[in-house]
């Protein structure tokens, strides 16, 4: 099996209970699980109708320190984190110097790292600093906004789409977004020609019409 962690999520249009948000959520996490077999985990937040969900292969953190979803000593953001921030130790240390951190880390998950240098930098600046490959979902909760990322080369899968009458979804795989029964799987004529002339499929394209890859 190729292993990865996997993320997914959905911030649904209108306000939606809990439960119903957190069995989508479920059922989308459960379809990626192949995709990280030590820890699961969901965030959901009824009145914002959003959730986050993660499924994770521990590599540099073994403890539940590294669980996923994971939120900011500030209590602002929320993230779901697939891959690797290769310099997040010299990252911590440049927080540490800049007296950044309210009190000591609480793991040594690459995740922390990132996530609490987007607290103290901001998100543009953080990503200026980072070297990995990754991709990420960010709620924050100050301003209400959902920010997805990817590396800079493209190297880790996101996948996502706004679908008229039910919200945003995404995820690392196609699959877990194809439980999503109101998502039309439609094949992208575009995508398929670019594929029989590039042999892939380039970003913003995805084989199904109504997604794209981040």
């Amino acid at each position: 099996l190729f292993l990865m962690c996997g993320i997914a999520g959905i911030w649904l249009i209108n306000s939606s209970p809990e439960p119903e948000i957190r069995g989508a959520l479920n059922e989308m996490v459960k379809a990626i699980s192949h995709r990280g077999p030590d820890d699961s985990g969901i965030w959901t937040n009824e009145k914002t109708a959003i959730g986050l969900g993660h499924r994770r292969l521990s590599i540099l953190d073994l403890s539940d320190a590294g669980h996923q979803p994971m939120t900011s000593k500030s209590g602002r953001y929320v993230i779901v984190f697939n891959g690797e921030i290769y310099n997040h130790l010299n990252l911590r240390k440049q927080l540490e110097v800049e007296n950044c951190l309210n009190g000591k880390w609480k793991g040594l998950s690459d995740t922390e790292t990132l996530l609490e240098a987007i607290d103290s930098w901001g998100l543009k600046k953080t990503l200026g600093h980072v070297s990995g490959m990754f991709a990420f979902a960010l709620w924050d909760k100050e301003r209400k906004k959902l920010l997805l990322a990817r590396d800079h080369f493209g190297e880790k899968p996101l996948y996502w789409g706004f679908i008229p009458g039910y919200g945003i979804v995404f995820a690392s795989d196609l699959v877990a977004i194809r439980t999503i029964k109101k998502i039309p799987i439609r094949i992208s004529k575009a995508a398929v020609e670019a594929y029989q002339h590039l042999g892939c499929i380039p970003a913003p394209l995805c084989i199904y019409k109504d997604l794209q890859q981040l």
